[in-house]
């Protein structure tokens, strides 16, 4: 995670020359009206945000990105909200942290004039949200049949008698397993979507070979 500003053309060259960095990456935008952000004092603009996100998947171009996101910052408006929005449709997010603003004392956003209806902010925030899950899904949906290289973190917090792990875009698989891959890279065959994780198998001859292997 970074913020954009400190993102720097280095840091996009490292993924294209170091290959042990995963191809997901948390960005905070934060918005997506120039406006909005600047009233934020973000530093950067929108189309700036996204030609970060250009150069990045010109070079990995499975990069999983996700993102911060806060909802009825004062002043914003309808139009404001759809520049959010469209940021969103443009980038693709995979995940996001979005709220709706809550002014903290002694900063600068605290003494906005705020007057947009509580409801109003809650319904952007369920549409902003609803598009997030929607690419969630989709990008899930996407992986079932591959293969994928994991790194097997532990029990499944679903099931004890299960394995977890995460890919390299950070999804959560649950499989079935030997304990002694905690720990490991392994690859699993992708056989299932659900709303926020996967499932997913040992393929046969890999199961024969890893159990192998850590005998």
């Amino acid at each position: 995670t970074s913020h954009p500003n400190e993102f720097t053309p280095r840091l996009i060259e490292a993924y294209a020359k170091v290959p042990q960095l995963v191809s997901h990456l948390h960005l905070p935008v934060q918005h997506g009206s120039d406006r909005i952000l600047m009233a934020m004092k973000r530093g950067y603009t929108a189309m700036e945000y996204k030609s970060t996100v250009r150069k990045l998947r010109a070079i990995r171009p499975e990069l999983a990105l996700s993102s911060d996101f806060i909802v009825g910052f004062p002043g914003e408006t309808e139009a404001d909200f759809d520049k959010m929005m469209k940021l969103i449709d443009d980038c693709q997010f995979d995940a996001s942290f979005s709220f709706i603003f809550s002014p903290r004392p002694g900063t600068p956003a605290a003494a906005l004039h705020d007057d947009t209806p509580h409801e109003v902010k809650l319904a952007r925030l369920q549409k902003l949200q609803a598009v997030i899950d929607g690419n969630v899904k989709r990008f899930g949906e996407a992986l079932v049949g591959s293969t994928q290289r994991v790194l097997v973190e532990g029990a499944s917090r679903r099931d004890a008698s299960e394995l977890m792990g995460r890919t390299a875009c950070n999804r959560v698989v649950n499989f079935e397993g030997d304990a002694r891959l905690v720990g490991r890279m392994t690859d699993l065959r992708i056989t299932r979507s659900l709303a926020y994780t996967l499932r997913g198998e040992v393929p046969t001859r890999e199961s024969a070979s890893a159990a192998g292997a850590l005998a």
